[in-house]
């Protein structure tokens, strides 16, 4: 994985005490293996070793996608494509299914994993809009945390936790059943940011003004920062 170091405090354009000199750089390597994928696209070691603002990142990822500009709109043609790819595989009218149609509604809970596989196998990738219930998955990882303190008195002991558990987690997530996504607005804008170009009309365009945008969002859903604090200025260091 390149080499970037993460963000810090600048004093100017109000970027005061907004907590990026504590995130930590493997949370950002992880958003960078997200860029990858979503844009197609592959860093060489320290090819990001010379980026110092989030400008700069948002620029150098633009002039790496070494494709031709246009100005549509990605999510809404990601919308169209969604719209079009539900109404084949579960026989709805096109016309019947808006931005803000609920999933729920789309997707009954008794079959609701094989509705979301259709549907993901028409569209060629994997949208990952389902997830197990909280508490299974907290308890889980509570059993995870347990399993592996209980090595230092117990190796025996912890090591067949930590096998249950990465087990039971693997297993909830095969069976997942629970959506967190609420309409069909929301899973063409999650489409739009990981799957960029598999979203768009015609995939070797793209709308160069629209990466610092999803880049914004990345960042400040995954670090948890407020979107007003993250500007071209955020140095990293």
């Amino acid at each position: 994985m390149p080499a970037i170091a993460k963000p810090r405090n600048v004093t100017s354009n109000a970027m005061t005490d907004h907590g990026l000199k504590n995130i930590d750089a493997e949370d950002i390597e992880d958003l960078i293996a997200k860029v990858e994928v979503s844009f197609n696209i592959k860093f060489i070691k320290d090819e990001l070793i010379h980026i110092r603002t989030f400008g700069q990142l948002c620029n150098h990822i633009s002039n790496k996608i070494q494709l031709e500009n246009s100005d549509d709109c990605t999510s809404q043609q990601a919308f169209y494509k969604l719209r079009k790819a539900i109404s084949t595989t579960l026989q709805i009218e096109h016309n019947k299914i808006t931005p803000d149609t609920s999933l729920n509604d789309l997707f009954p809970r008794t079959t609701r994993r094989s509705k979301v596989k259709i549907l993901e196998q028409h569209l060629a990738f994997d949208l990952n809009i389902l997830r197990p219930p909280h508490w299974i998955t907290n308890g889980l990882l509570l059993t995870l945390f347990i399993s592996f303190v209980g090595l230092f008195f117990n190796w025996k002991f912890g090591l067949s936790g930590l096998g249950l558990s990465i087990l039971g987690l693997w297993l909830g997530n095969k069976v997942a059943n629970e959506l967190d996504l609420q309409t069909v607005a929301q899973i063409a804008k999650k489409m739009t940011s990981e799957n960029y170009f598999q979203s768009r009309r015609n995939p070797k365009t793209f709308n160069k003004s629209e990466i610092e945008n999803i880049l914004t969002d990345w960042f400040s859903n995954n670090l948890g920062l407020d979107k007003g604090e993250l500007t071209r200025h955020t140095e990293f260091v």
